[in-house]
């Protein structure tokens, strides 16, 4: 993953420093639903030229119950040859009285590694703060340079539910004489609005009284909900490297020539390791030849080296040492795509479980991860290079269905990943069960995953039989199971489909009625809680579509007749679809459930409508069969 410095909204402002902050002066709205309150947030950046940006931070935020400290934590991101100065920490009770202060000596520093071990320049001052009581707050003031002005972030009320924003001001002093270009993106949903002033070489937005947003069911994720506003310099500094952001195709092409193609070099080793592979067939197989390959040889490990962070290793050195980063993969894959003669495009992508796309009309540094793309005359080949277990040409749930960053030697192009429909992203379950007279069950089944389901069971791949057994053991709250064996587990990596064949025994599955016995048509199904909401504030979104596709066989005891068996049920929905048939074979059953989901975000009007398509499914899901002894 790539790194950005991440500066959160927190500013100076000398006026506010002798004030306290008795949590009696929070508003009542901005308690709801809240367990932190942020009651300043003030940024100002100054822009000196191109290589000299200062931000000056303070936050005030007050924490209300535990759940709320992450919001206060004082920590600094910084890089190697960042200045950082005037840091202050005062932490206040609840009546607004000061308990304790802190400066820069008390902080800690450490590697900002997060995401594990590696390499990298990106280091975080942080401070172990841990309170005697709650409510408290927490203020932290600091000032910090950089020569770095690609990077000036957003301005978001916050970026988490359950915080609520009292004040926030974000000023932009552009001393530079390089022009600042600004766009305010308003709350789809009216929820918080940007107050802008305007003044030539001084611009400063704020918010005001912003409540929090309740965590609760299919909420979509805040930067949906809320406005932003973004920034970017038309011309800007990275390391000593200096470009222009006027247009995506010159941002492009700085790209292309300063943080490609320094790294784009092959070497002999790397020529005789294509050729060893004695390429042959379509592009396509050729592809998946080398894709492979690379998985069986390399290992994702993060790397934040090289102008800033957003320059990958180069080739030779994965080769060698057979690992990097999201960066340096993608640039070693798309070097054994080019000895092989076939050319491909380095993309950056905003990797998130919300889809978040580059915005076409306003060019601007940005993303978190690289994946390839392979142009081919049948279509573009996905290439996902930081997984030794992810399928050929198969993205995952957190990259698809947005843009990228084609980044091309003419420029950038935007360009859409693939979208994983609901029948794309199916549940195959084909279950044989034999019922028994002591009430237990027998069964063998085999699930098939792909699309968006197919991400969730690479889980699996990971674990011993004994976990694998245990993880779907515990997945499965339908049934009394008395013991589970996964007998095959398959991840085909041409296909991106796993298989897993299972057998299990379940006790109490049927229950006796005189001479008769009563069970469930579906002995394995999601069996989920929905409840409605009658004061939903915000929309729901149904983010990653799917659909299940359920055969079940069922072999009733000897001696026994089927008695009843439920009616075919059909639900036809703007949010999908349900069927289940049960026919009888013979002396035994066949039970037959498709239901699909569909994505999309929905208004807040239709969340109960939706609740209620999903209990119909589940009521129909519990539907019973009646056997009588002959």
């Amino acid at each position: 993953m790539m790194k950005i410095l991440m500066v959160g909204a927190l500013s100076i402002a000398s006026l506010h420093f002798a004030q306290n902050y008795p949590v009696s002066g929070i508003p009542e709205n901005l308690k709801k639903n809240a367990n932190a309150v942020v009651r300043k947030d003030f940024t100002t950046i100054q822009i000196n030229k191109i290589d000299d940006i200062r931000y000056q931070y303070t936050t005030v935020t007050t924490v209300l119950n535990k759940d709320g400290e992450g919001s206060a934590q004082a920590y600094i991101p910084y890089e190697k040859g960042n200045s950082i100065s005037n840091v202050k920490v005062t932490i206040y009770d609840e009546s607004g009285k000061k308990i304790k202060s802190f400066s820069k000596s008390d902080f800690g520093d450490f590697a900002n590694n997060q995401q594990g071990t590696f390499y990298s320049d990106s280091r975080v001052l942080a401070l172990s703060y841990t309170p005697a009581q709650y409510p408290y707050t927490v203020e932290f003031t600091y000032e910090i340079g950089d020569e770095n002005t690609v990077f000036i972030p957003d301005f978001i009320p916050f970026s988490r539910p359950n915080i609520s924003l009292q004040e926030a001001q974000f000023k932009i002093i552009n001393k530079s004489g390089i022009e600042l270009r600004s766009k305010i993106y308003p709350s789809k949903y009216n929820y918080a609005s940007v107050v802008e002033d305007d003044n030539g070489t001084e611009k400063t937005y704020t918010y005001e009284n912003v409540p929090a947003i309740e965590d609760v069911p299919l909420l979509p994720a805040p930067v949906k909900i809320l406005p932003k506003v973004s920034f970017s310099l038309t011309k800007f500094n990275l390391e000593g490297k200096q470009g222009t952001i006027n247009t995506w195709a010159d941002f492009g092409s700085w790209y292309y020539n300063s943080i490609l193609q320094p790294v784009s070099v092959s070497t002999p080793a790397i020529k005789a390791e294509v050729a060893a592979l004695n390429l042959q067939g379509s592009t396509e197989e050729k592809v998946k030849k080398l894709y492979q390959y690379m998985q069986t040889k390399t290992r994702y490990i993060f790397v934040a080296l090289g102008i800033g962070g957003w320059q990958p290793m180069m080739p030779d050195e994965v080769n060698r040492k057979g690992y990097g980063d999201c960066k340096g993969l993608t640039n070693y894959m798309k070097t054994l795509l080019d000895e092989a003669g076939i050319p491909s495009q380095y993309c950056v992508i905003n990797s998130n479980p919300s889809e978040v796309s580059f915005d076409p009309d306003f060019p601007k540094m940005g993303g978190n991860h690289v994946i390839l793309m392979v142009p081919t005359e049948k279509g573009n080949i996905w290439l996902e290079n930081t997984s030794q277990q992810i399928a050929f040409n198969h993205l995952g749930y957190s990259t698809t269905g947005r843009n990228v960053l084609s980044i091309k030697k003419d420029g950038i192009e935007l360009i859409n990943t693939p979208v994983y429909t609901a029948e794309k992203s199916k549940e195959k379950q084909s279950l044989k069960i034999k019922l028994n007279e002591d009430n237990s069950i027998i069964g063998q089944g085999k699930f098939e995953y792909t699309g968006n389901q197919y991400d969730f069971s690479l889980v699996y791949t990971g674990l011993s039989p004994k976990e694998r057994n245990e993880r779907l053991k515990n997945q499965i709250n339908t049934l009394n199971l008395e013991k589970l064996e996964i007998k095959d587990y398959l991840n085909d990596k041409d296909n991106a489909v796993t298989q897993m064949n299972v057998d299990f025994k379940a006790n109490n599955y049927s229950k006796n009625a005189g001479g008769s016995m009563i069970f469930r048509a579906l002995p394995i199904f999601p069996n989920s809680i929905y409840k409605t909401d009658e004061n939903r504030e915000l929309p729901f979104e149904i983010s990653l579509p799917f659909e299940d596709d359920y055969q079940v066989v069922i072999e009733i005891p000897k001696n026994y007749k089927i008695d009843e068996i439920p009616d075919a049920v059909t639900i036809n929905s703007e949010f999908g679809s349900y069927k289940l048939s049960v026919v009888k074979d013979g002396d035994n059953l066949k039970v037959n459930r498709v239901v699909r989901v569909n994505k999309g975000i929905y208004p807040k009007e239709k969340y109960n409508d939706y609740i209620n398509f999903r209990k119909k499914i589940l009521n129909n899901d519990n539907s019973k069969i009646l056997i009588s002894k002959i």
